[in-house]
């Protein structure tokens, strides 16, 4: 496995890859990995294939991070993340730096982002104003730096797969995007690098993520169509009954739109957001 620091060797790298006829697969991560990660590590193998090249990106992002945001505690540890995925038969893991992914930054010099302008409006959009020009940004440099063919995502960030499939699309990029199942621990709680930040306590509250998704499963398998804002409340209630817990969102949404419902009913989709403390997790399912 080769660790690549500088985008001129990847650039290079890939190149030479591209020429024997190697495929190329990309997993984008942000390192501080887990067993979510590790299932996106594993279908990257499947679709490259036996002669094909898995490309593991470990690099925090800064520009998709706000002003008030945790770039600078978000967990990071290369060596724990190597050895995790060492066994997997990862080709590469491409690791730059700042300098390296946005050159000239610290002087102004820097001044290019990709921005998504329809499906980045609502939820994670508007609760986080500019995330996802840094996520469109980083992941179109990634795709002109690795040049893969395929590039896998994992569905908890299902607003972000969608923005990034829509991306590919309209930039032409020549890759196939690949949305993976998300992971969860045995209570149902959804793996993310950001549940290293809970205590004891704010760990057991955190599910009633999954319990409200659970909630609303039931609520339209029985009821058939439910009003959003009524069933809003009551995964509210449901959700801020934990001591910690505070909604940032709760949305219903058509599942290729992204546009919010009014009534809900089989085959809508949820994406919520919550604070468990301090600490701010989001999840999504298909009702």
């Amino acid at each position: 496995m080769k660790v690549i620091k500088t985008v001129q060797l990847m650039q290079k790298t890939a190149m030479k890859l591209k020429r024997k006829g190697r495929r190329i697969v990309l997993v984008p991560t942000m390192g501080y990995l887990h067993n979510g990660h590790l299932s996106l590590i594993k279908k990257a193998r499947k679709t490259a294939g036996a002669n094909g090249v898995v490309v593991v990106s470990i690099y925090v992002n800064p520009t998709q991070f706000g002003p008030n945001e945790d770039l600078s505690r978000y967990p990071r540890d290369l060596k724990r993340d190597l050895d995790l995925i060492r066994p997997l038969n990862v080709d590469i893991v491409f690791n730059p730096s700042d300098k390296e992914m946005y050159p000239g930054k610290e002087e102004g010099l820097y001044s290019t982002y990709i921005v998504e302008e329809n499906l980045s409006k609502n939820m994670e959009g508007s609760s986080r104003p500019g995330h996802f020009r840094g996520v469109a940004t980083v992941v179109g440099k990634l795709f002109n730096i690795v040049m893969p063919d395929a590039a896998v995502f994992g569905e908890k960030d299902y607003q972000q797969a969608a923005i990034i499939k829509r991306m590919v699309k309209d930039f032409n990029f020549p890759l196939k995007i690949v949305v993976s199942p998300t992971v969860r621990e045995s209570d149902g709680l959804a793996m993310s690098s950001r549940n290293s930040y809970l205590n004891e306590s704010e760990r057991k509250q955190a599910t009633a993520l999954f319990r409200a998704i659970q909630y609303a499963k039931n609520a339209v398998s029985k009821k058939g169509t439910i009003n959003a804002n009524d069933l809003k409340n009551e995964l509210k209630n449901l959700i801020e009954k934990e001591p910690s817990g505070r909604v940032d969102y709760i949305e219903f949404f058509d599942p290729e739109t992204l546009q919010p419902v009014s009534k809900v009913r089989s085959g809508a989709h949820l994406a919520l957001a919550v604070y468990v403390g301090k600490t701010r997790l989001i999840d999504n399912a298909s009702l």
